[in-house]
C-alpha cells in the first residue's frame, strides 16, 4: 500500500468534519420540523386557543347584587363602585417578584398573597384573581398593575341589621363546587339573607370580549352582553323602628323582637353587640376575623335566634293559661304568698321578701307573685306544663328563615330521662313554674308567645314581603302562615288577658315602666337566674357581670286590638325585667305609635284635593 501524502490526508479529514456537521444540522432540521408538527398539526387548537387567549380574552362581568329594600322602599343593602385589584398570574413574567411588589403596594402580607396564588392554581388559564378588594384611593394611584372597576356590596346601616342581612364573602372551594355559574373571586350570600336569598340576589352575569396587548393590558372592547341585576327584595322590617329599638336597647347585650302578631311579619330585630358586614363584603383580614371570634361578647351571635335564655316569670303566661283550661284554678281561687313555700328539704323563695298574701291569679299575675305559681305548677305536673307550652311553640323553632336557630328547651318527664337517663323530681316542676331550672327560650319565641296569647294564634315568623325584579314585576311574595290556634277557650283568654293588662297599668304592676299615655300596653316582666347565689340577695353591683339576672319584658299593644308584640331581653342586667327591660320595650312601642300617627297624617295630607286644602 501507498502511504497518503500531506496535501492527500486533509481532504479525507475535512470530508468526515463536512459530513458530521451535515448529519448534526439534518438531526436539528428533522427535531425543528418534529416540534413544528408537534405545535402546528397535533397540538395545533390548543395552540391556536392560547395565542387567541393572548390576544383576545372574554372578560365574564360579574351581576350587580340585587337590592334590600324595607317596608316602605328605603335600601338597607347595595351596590357601589369599588376598585378590585386583580391579578392574571399567566401575563406576569416574574410572577413571585409580582407578588412582592403588589403585597409592598396594597399593605399586604406577602405569604397571604402566595397562599391565594397556590389557591387559585386550579383555576382556567388568564382568569383573573382578586388580590384585594375595597381598594382606598392612595391604593389605586399607587397600583400600576391591571386594575378593573367592579361593583362592590355596601351595608349603609352597618351593624344595625347585620344578623338579619347578614354578609357576603368570595366564594370558596365548596361554593365553586356546588353551583358551576361561581368563578374565583365572585362575592356569594355568607349567612343571613344574603344567603338564604342567594338565588334571587345574584343576577345573571354578562360578558366583554376585549383585546389585550402582550402583558395582559386592555386595548380595546370588542363585544359586549350586558349583566342583569339581581332582583329587589323588599323586607317586612320597619327600618324607623329598627333604629328605635336598636337607640332604646343601646350598648347593653342583649336582644329586642317586635312583629305584628296578625301575620308573623317581623318589624325590628336587635341583637347586640353586632358587626359590620362591609368588612366582609371587602374581605375580612385576619386579625380582624380572630378578634370577632375571641370577643366575649360573642358579636356573631344572633341572639334573637340563637340566645337561649331561663324566660322566668313570663313563663307564668303558660303556666296561667293551663291551670285555668285545666280547672286547676278559677279566678277566685286565692293562695297565701308569706314569702315562699317549702317543699322537702328545698325552700323555694318568692321575688318578695315577706311574700304578697292572699292573692288570686289576676293579682299574681299583677305583681308576678312566685309562691302562687309554685303552688299552682305541682297541681298542674310538668308533663301538663310543658304540652301548653308547646302550644305557645316554646321548645321548637319558629321557622324564621334565619340559620342556626335553636330551638329552647320545654323538659317534661321523658326529656330528662332521655337527655340524663334521670326521672322527673317534683321540686323541679316549681323551678320550672317561674322559666327557671330547665327552661330556656329564645327572644324570638317569647315574642312568638306573647304574640299567640294577644291574638289566638300563631304565625309563623318572616322577613321577607317580596321579591320585585329591576323592573318592578314581582316574582315572589310571602304570605302569612298559620301554624297553630290556641285551642283554649275565651275566657281563659280573657281572664290571662287582663291580668297582663294590669300587669302595664295597675298601680302595683311590675310591669308599669311600659306604660303609653294614649295606648293600653299588656305585659309581663321577668327576670331569670344566671346562677343560684344562695340565700342572701345581693345586688347586682355586688355580683360579677357574668352572673348577673337576665332582664326580660313581653308585651304587646293595643290591648284590644294587637298590632304589636315585642320581646325584650337584656343579659346581666343591673336590675329586674321591670326597671330594665319594660322602659326598653316602652320605647320601642311608642315609635311604633307615633310612626304610625305621622304615617296617617302625611298619608291624610297626600290624599286630600286641592279644593279640600282650600277649605
Amino acid at each position: 500500500m501507498v502511504p497518503l501524502t500531506q496535501r492527500e490526508v486533509v481532504p479525507v479529514v475535512l470530508r468526515r468534519r463536512l459530513g458530521i456537521a451535515l448529519g448534526l444540522s439534518l438531526l436539528c432540521l428533522l427535531i425543528l420540523l418534529a416540534r413544528l408538527w408537534d405545535l402546528q398539526i397535533l397540538r395545533g387548537d390548543e395552540m391556536r386557543v392560547l395565542s387567541e387567549n393572548n390576544r383576545i380574552r372574554l372578560h365574564r362581568v360579574q351581576a350587580t347584587r340585587g337590592t334590600v329594600v324595607d317596608r316602605y322602599g328605603r335600601v338597607l343593602i347595595d351596590s357601589r363602585p369599588s376598585f378590585d385589584a386583580m391579578l392574571v398570574a399567566e401575563d406576569a413574567r416574574n410572577p413571585e417578584l409580582t407578588i412582592e411588589n403588589l403585597a409592598q403596594l396594597l399593605h399586604q402580607s406577602t405569604a397571604d398573597m402566595h397562599t391565594l396564588l397556590r389557591q387559585a392554581a386550579l383555576r382556567p388559564p388568564f382568569e383573573e384573581i382578586a388580590v384585594k378588594r375595597d381598594l382606598d384611593w392612595d391604593e389605586v394611584v399607587a397600583l400600576e398593575t391591571h386594575q378593573l372597576d367592579l361593583p362592590g356590596i355596601s351595608y349603609p346601616l352597618g351593624t344595625k341589621l347585620a344578623h338579619i342581612l347578614g354578609y357576603v364573602g368570595e366564594a370558596s372551594q365548596q361554593d365553586l363546587q356546588s353551583d358551576s355559574g361561581y368563578r374565583m373571586g365572585d362575592l356569594v350570600g355568607k349567612l343571613g339573607l344574603e344567603k338564604r336569598w342567594e338565588h334571587y340576589l345574584r343576577g345573571v352575569d354578562g360578558g366583554q370580549q376585549v383585546e389585550v396587548d402582550a402583558v395582559g393590558r386592555k386595548l380595546r372592547v370588542l363585544r359586549e352582553v350586558d349583566e342583569v341585576p339581581g332582583d329587589i327584595i323588599k323586607l317586612t322590617i320597619d327600618l324607623d323602628l329598627q333604629n328605635a329599638a336598636s337607640q332604646a336597647l343601646g350598648e347593653r347585650d342583649g336582644s329586642v323582637v317586635a312583629l305584628d302578631p296578625n301575620t308573623g311579619e317581623i318589624l325590628a330585630l336587635v341583637s347586640t353587640p353586632s358587626f359590620d358586614p362591609n368588612v366582609f363584603a371587602r374581605g375580612v383580614r385576619r386579625k380582624e376575623w380572630q378578634g370577632l371570634m375571641t370577643d366575649k361578647h360573642r358579636p356573631l351571635n344572633n341572639r334573637a335566634v340563637q340566645g337561649q335564655y331561663p324566660p322566668g316569670s313570663t313563663f307564668k303566661i303558660v303556666v296561667a293559661t293551663a291551670a285555668l283550661e285545666e280547672g286547676i284554678i278559677n279566678p277566685f281561687t286565692r293562695i297565701h304568698c308569706g314569702g315562699g313555700v317549702q317543699f322537702g328539704n328545698h325552700y323555694f323563695r318568692c321575688w318578695k321578701k315577706g311574700g304578697h298574701g292572699s292573692v288570686n291569679l289576676h293579682e299574681a299575675l299583677v305583681q308576678s307573685c312566685d309562691t302562687f305559681f309554685y303552688q299552682v305548677a305541682q297541681r298542674l305536673g310538668i308533663d301538663v306544663i310543658a304540652q301548653y307550652a308547646h302550644t305557645f311553640g316554646l321548645g321548637m323553632p319558629t321557622g324564621i328563615d334565619l340559620e342556626h336557630e335553636r330551638p329552647g328547651t320545654i323538659p317534661d318527664t321523658e326529656w330528662k330521662r332521655r337527655r340524663f337517663k334521670q326521672p322527673w323530681f317534683a321540686g323541679e316542676t316549681l323551678s320550672a313554674a317561674i322559666g327557671q331550672g330547665y327552661v330556656t327560650a329564645t327572644p324570638l319565641q317569647m315574642a312568638d308567645a306573647i304574640a299567640t296569647e294577644a291574638v289566638g294564634k300563631r304565625y309563623r315568623p318572616h322577613f321577607v314581603k317580596q321579591v320585585e325584579t329591576p323592573e318592578g314585576e314581582v316574582v315572589h311574595s310571602e304570605s302569612p302562615e298559620l301554624v297553630a290556634t290556641l285551642q283554649v277557650r275565651a275566657t281563659t283568654l280573657a281572664q290571662v288577658r287582663d291580668g297582663l293588662r294590669d300587669v302595664v297599668n295597675s298601680p302595683h304592676g311590675t310591669g308599669k315602666n311600659a306604660r303609653l299615655k294614649d295606648v293600653e300596653v299588656a305585659g309581663k316582666t321577668g327576670t331569670s337566674q344566671v346562677v343560684k347565689l344562695g340565700k342572701e340577695r345581693l345586688k347586682a353591683a355586688q355580683v360579677p357581670w357574668q352572673q348577673r339576672d337576665h332582664a326580660w319584658f313581653v308585651a304587646y299593644a293595643p290591648a284590644e286590638a294587637p298590632e304589636i308584640a315585642v320581646a325584650c331581653l337584656v343579659e346581666h342586667a343591673d336590675g329586674g325585667g321591670g326597671a330594665i327591660a319594660a322602659p326598653v320595650a316602652h320605647d320601642v312601642l311608642q315609635a311604633y305609635f307615633q310612626l304610625k300617627k305621622q304615617r296617617e297624617s302625611a298619608h291624610y295630607a297626600a290624599d286630600r284635593s286641592p279644593t279640600d286644602r282650600a277649605f
